[in-house]
């Protein structure tokens, strides 16, 4: 990557990203936060620049600089995806930590950060706009979809899917074979042997349903 990047979201996803550019010599142009309260303040250096909204550094990108989205909450990171597509004609750029092992017969798409010490083993998909953290494992033929969170630590058994939005707490591991439905949230620690629905919230081990929508 030749192009500075600018990072939208100055949070905890929006350092780890600066940091994983940083240890490739890529430059972070700037941070783009909604929260005024961050606005010029900097980050190892780097400037709070301004809104996520803000056309005078929204016309550098797709031109001199990419863009990396950084933020944790998936409704706001959609919002600024789609903007980046419709405005900018470009999709996000990944964050991929050098110290990953990521097999080199898996799949990544575009907009992913994936962190330190991230296993992505033979035949994983992992399409666009997921966050693997520290740690995680994703065993043989793992099949994600779009806008996925794997909590640090967390352990993803072969051939197990996790369909879009679904969110897997730090150390939780999920069983071969099993589907954990869209937007289904998986607690810290929990163990989960059986397919999971859409919506549900489930905790323990085994998991059991705590909420269901």
């Amino acid at each position: 990557m030749e192009n500075p990047v600018i990072i939208f979201g100055a949070s905890g996803i929006g350092k780890v990203a600066l940091d994983i550019f940083s240890s490739k010599n890529i430059i972070t142009y700037c941070f783009l936060d909604d929260d005024k309260e961050l606005h010029d303040t900097e980050i190892n250096d780097v400037v709070v620049m301004g809104s996520t909204k803000d056309d005078g550094f929204l016309k550098f990108i797709g031109k001199k600089c990419e863009a990396f989205v950084a933020i944790e909450d998936i409704s706001d990171r959609k919002r600024v995806v789609e903007m980046l597509k419709n405005k900018r004609k470009v999709m996000p750029v990944n964050a991929i930590h050098e110290k990953s092992i990521i097999s080199s017969h898996s799949f990544i798409g575009y907009g992913n950060l994936i962190n330190a010490g991230a296993v992505l083993n033979a035949g994983t998909k992992v399409p666009n706009h997921c966050i693997i953290n520290t740690n995680a494992t994703l065993e043989f033929d793992v099949q994600l979809e779009d806008y996925v969170q794997i909590g640090a630590g967390s352990i993803i058994g072969a051939k197990a899917v996790i369909e879009q939005g679904a969110l897997i707490g730090a150390g939780a591991t999920i069983g071969a074979g099993v589907t954990i439905g869209q937007r289904a949230q998986i607690a810290p620690g929990s163990v989960v042997f059986k397919n999971i629905e859409a919506d549900d919230i489930v905790f323990g081990n085994p998991a059991g349903t705590i909420e269901s929508k």
